[in-house]
C-alpha cells in the first residue's frame, strides 16, 4: 500500500470525481421513460474507447447485482456476471445520494492493487432507480488522469528542490549554533572555580535557538519535500510554532535578565532598555497565549464538525 499515492489522491479527489462523473453524465441516459440496457452497454463501449487506463466497466441492477461480465481490455478481467455488489460503498452511496459518486481507494479483486470506483445511478422519468453503472480504475492511473499539467509538475519539483536547499541551509545553521553553544559551555561554564554566568547564558540561548530551528527544518522537510498531507501535519506545525516562539521568548528573557544585572552593576541609567526588553517578552507571551487559545478553539470546532 502506497501511503504517498493515497495522500495524493486525497488532494486530487475532486478533480478525479468531476472527470469520471462528466464521462457518465455526458454518455449515460437518465430520466428517460424506460432506460434500455442494450443502449447503456453500447454507451459503455464508447466510454471504454475514450478512457485508456481503466480496469473494468459494468452495470448493476437496482439491487446491486452485476448484470453482465465486465467490459475490459484484458480477457481475464471479463468476469463478474451475477456477482452481488450491494455491499460496496460505490453502490449504496450512489443509491442513497442519488448522484454520481467516487469511492475511496480499496484493494481490487481483479488486480489486487488499490483502485477506485465511480458509480452512476440511472433513473427513469419517474425517478425510479433502474441501474448503477460503474467504472474501476487503478489508483495509479487515476492519479495520472487527474494530475496537473507537466508545467505544474515541473514547478512543484523545482519548489521541492528549493525547500531542500533551505532545509539544508537551516540545518547547517542549527548545527553550527549547537556546536558553538556546547563549546561555549564546556570552555567557560564547566570551570567550577570561576563560573562565567554570561557565557552560560549565551550557551543556553544558542542551544534553545538551535533546537527551534531544527524543529522548523523538520516541519518544512516533512510537509513540503516528503509531501505529507497538510491536514495530518497541522498538529506538527502548531507544535513547532509553539516551540519556536517559546525558544525565542526564553532567549530574550535570558538576555533581559543579563542586561538587568549588567546595567544594575555598571550602568544604572541604561536599565530602562532592559525594562523595554522585559516588556517585549511579556507581549510575546501574551501573543503566544492568544495563539494557543486560537488553536484550541479551532480544534474544538473541527472536532464538532465530524
Amino acid at each position: 500500500m502506497n501511503v504517498k499515492e493515497i495522500e495524493q489522491f486525497s488532494q486530487i479527489r475532486y478533480q478525479a470525481r468531476a472527470y469520471l462523473c462528466y464521462l457518465f453524465t455526458r454518455n449515460m441516459p437518465s430520466g428517460l421513460p424506460s432506460p434500455n440496457i442494450e443502449s447503456i452497454r453500447k454507451l459503455l463501449d464508447k466510454i471504454a474507447h475514450e478512457v485508456d487506463d481503466f480496469d473494468a466497466l459494468y452495470i448493476l441492477d437496482k439491487n446491486g447485482v452485476q448484470m453482465f461480465d465486465n467490459i475490459a481490455k484484458r480477457d481475464i478481467f471479463k468476469i463478474g456476471k451475477d456477482k452481488d455488489r450491494s455491499d460496496k460503498s460505490y453502490y449504496y452511496r450512489a443509491v442513497k445520494e442519488g448522484r454520481c459518486v467516487l469511492s475511496d481507494p480499496y484493494p481490487s479483486s481483479l488486480t489486487n492493487d488499490l483502485c477506485v470506483t465511480a458509480g452512476f445511478p440511472v433513473y427513469d422519468d419517474k425517478r425510479e432507480l433502474h441501474y448503477v453503472v460503474c467504472i474501476d480504475i487503478s489508483l495509479t492511473n487515476i492519479l495520472k488522469i487527474a494530475r496537473p499539467s507537466p508545467a505544474v509538475q515541473i514547478f512543484e519539483n523545482f519548489t521541492k528542490f528549493i525547500y531542500v536547499l533551505f532545509s539544508i541551509a537551516l540545518l547547517l545553521i542549527s548545527s553550527v549554533m549547537f556546536f558553538y553553544g556546547v563549546e561555549t559551555f564546556l570552555h567557560n561554564g564547566m570551570n567550577l572555580t570561576k563560573i562565567n554566568i554570561e557565557e552560560m547564558f549565551k550557551a543556553t540561548i544558542l542551544l534553545t535557538l538551535s533546537l527551534a530551528i531544527f524543529d522548523l527544518v523538520k516541519t518544512i522537510f516533512e510537509e513540503e519535500v516528503l509531501g505529507q498531507s497538510k491536514k495530518s501535519m497541522n498538529a506538527g506545525v502548531h507544535k513547532t510554532m509553539v516551540r519556536f516562539l517559546g525558544s525565542i521568548i526564553i532567549a530574550l528573557a535570558i538576555e533581559a535578565l543579563m542586561l538587568v544585572f549588567k546595567f544594575a552593576l555598571i550602568n544604572p541609567e541604561n536599565i530602562i532598555y532592559a525594562v523595554y526588553l522585559v516588556v517585549g517578552v511579556t507581549l510575546l507571551l501574551i501573543g503566544l497565549s492568544v495563539y494557543l487559545r486560537t488553536i484550541k478553539l479551532n480544534g474544538d470546532r473541527d472536532d464538532s464538525a465530524y
